[in-house]
C-alpha cells in the first residue's frame, strides 16, 4: 500500500560501488536524501562525484560492474531496490523518468523521433497516463503486439492513432515548432537545443510523478539553457512534477531550485534551502564552489580556485575526503569517517566545524 501523504523519494544509506581490478571504487557512499511532492530539489558537485551514479542507482539502472551493496530508495513509501525486476520496468518511464545528458547518445539515430515517443505509450499501454482497456490490459497481449507489431486489427489502428496524438500533444507543449511535420524526422535534422526538447518529451510521454534531470544543459548555448530550464519549470507548475536536476553549476541551482544537496566524493557534504547554501555556506568545499564562480555586478574579487584534485576513487583519504584540499582542516578530520550533522532545522552539514 502506497502512501499518499509521505516524501515522494526518500534515500537512506545508499552505497553504490564498482568492484574494478585497481580496487574497490565507492561511487556513492551512505547517501541520504528526501524529495516532497512538486518539490525541485538541485544536486550539486564537480564531475565524478556521483551524482550520476546516483541517479542511476534509484532506477537500478547502474551499469556493471557496479551494484548497490546496500541502503533503500523509498518511492511512495516501498523500497524499489525489494522489488522484482519486472515492477521497476513498469515504474521506470511511467512513474520516474530520466533526462540524461547527451541527448546525440540517448535518442536512437535510425528512428523517427515521433516514434521513439511513442514507444513509451507502448510499452506502457497508456494513452493520457490512462490504462488502455482490454485486450490490452493483459501484459502477455501487449509485449506480444510489440513483438509482431500487429497493428492491422480497427483497435490496433485507432489505438495508434490516439498515441500519435498524445506524442504530438506532448512535441507541442515542449516547444516543437510544426509537430505534426516534424514527428516523421530523424534526430539528425533536429539542432542540439530541439534534440533535448525531444528526449524531454520522452521522458514526460506517461506523465511521471518525479523527473530525473541529469545536467539536460549540457553542452546548449547560453538562451537554449535558459529555455530548456522554462520548460522545467512550467512542468513542475502546471502538472506537480517532482524534479531532481543534476549540475555543477551553483548559480543555476539557485536560481531553479528550492533545495540544494552538495556532493563531493560520493558523499553529500551540504544540504539546505538554495537560500540557505547560497547565501551562507558552511561546508569548505561548498564556499570553495562559491568563490569559484566569477562575478560581474558588486564588488570586485579575484577568484579564488578550490586547490589540489578531487582524490582518485580507488584511494579516497580516511576520514573526510575534503580535507587534503581544505585550508581549515584539523587533525580530528583524519582517520574516522564525519558523519553529516544537523546545524539547524533543515540544514545538514558534514564537517567537524560544526
Amino acid at each position: 500500500m502506497t502512501s499518499q501523504h509521505g516524501p515522494l523519494l526518500e534515500l537512506r544509506n545508499l552505497t553504490t560501488v564498482f568492484p574494478l581490478k585497481r580496487g574497490m571504487v565507492r561511487a556513492v557512499t551512505g547517501v541520504d536524501l528526501t524529495l516532497h511532492r512538486g518539490e525541485i530539489l538541485g544536486l550539486v558537485g564537480e564531475s565524478g562525484c556521483g551524482k550520476s551514479v546516483t541517479m542511476l542507482s534509484i532506477l537500478r539502472l547502474v551499469p556493471y560492474p557496479g551494484r548497490i551493496v546496500q541502503g533503500k530508495v523509498l518511492y511512495t513509501g516501498e523500497n524499489l531496490l525489494d522489488k522484482p525486476t519486472g515492477e521497476v520496468r513498469q515504474i521506470r518511464g511511467r512513474e520516474i523518468a530520466m533526462i540524461f545528458q547527451d541527448p546525440m547518445t540517448t535518442l536512437n539515430p535510425v528512428f523517427k523521433v515521433g516514434e521513439q515517443v511513442r514507444e513509451s505509450l507502448r510499452i506502457h499501454g497508456l494513452i493520457g497516463n490512462k490504462k488502455l482497456p482490454w485486450p490490452f490490459d493483459s501484459p502477455s497481449i501487449r509485449l506480444r503486439l510489440l513483438r509482431t507489431r500487429l497493428r492491422t486489427w480497427p483497435f490496433g489502428r485507432a489505438m495508434k492513432a490516439a498515441e500519435k496524438q498524445r506524442v504530438l500533444k506532448i512535441m507541442e507543449e515542449v516547444g516543437i515548432p510544426s509537430a505534426k511535420y516534424r514527428y516523421h524526422d530523424y534526430p539528425h535534422q533536429f539542432s542540439g537545443g530541439m534534440q533535448q526538447r525531444m528526449v524531454i518529451a520522452i521522458a514526460l510521454a506517461c506523465q511521471p510523478k518525479l523527473l530525473l534531470a541529469d545536467e539536460p544543459t549540457t553542452a546548449l548555448d547560453v538562451t537554449i539553457q535558459a529555455q530548456i530550464l522554462d520548460l522545467l519549470r512550467k512542468i513542475n507548475r502546471e502538472h506537480g512534477t517532482s524534479i531532481i536536476l543534476v549540475t555543477h553549476d551553483l548559480g543555476l541551482t539557485a536560481e531553479f531550485c528550492r533545495y540544494i544537496a552538495v556532493m563531493y566524493a560520493g558523499e553529500i557534504v551540504e544540504k539546505g534551502t538554495a537560500e540557505q547554501v547560497i547565501q551562507d555556506p558552511k561546508h569548505p568545499y561548498t564556499q570553495g564552489l562559491l568563490h569559484s564562480i566569477p562575478r560581474i555586478a558588486g564588488e570586485r574579487k579575484r577568484i579564488k580556485p578550490i586547490p589540489g584534485e578531487v582524490p582518485e576513487p580507488v584511494d579516497l583519504p580516511e576520514g573526510c575526503a575534503f580535507y587534503p584540499r581544505c585550508d581549515r582542516a584539523r587533525p580530528e578530520c583524519r582517520g574516522s569517517d564525519v558523519p553529516i550533522r544537523e546545524i539547524e532545522e533543515g540544514r545538514l552539514v558534514r564537517c567537524v566545524l560544526y
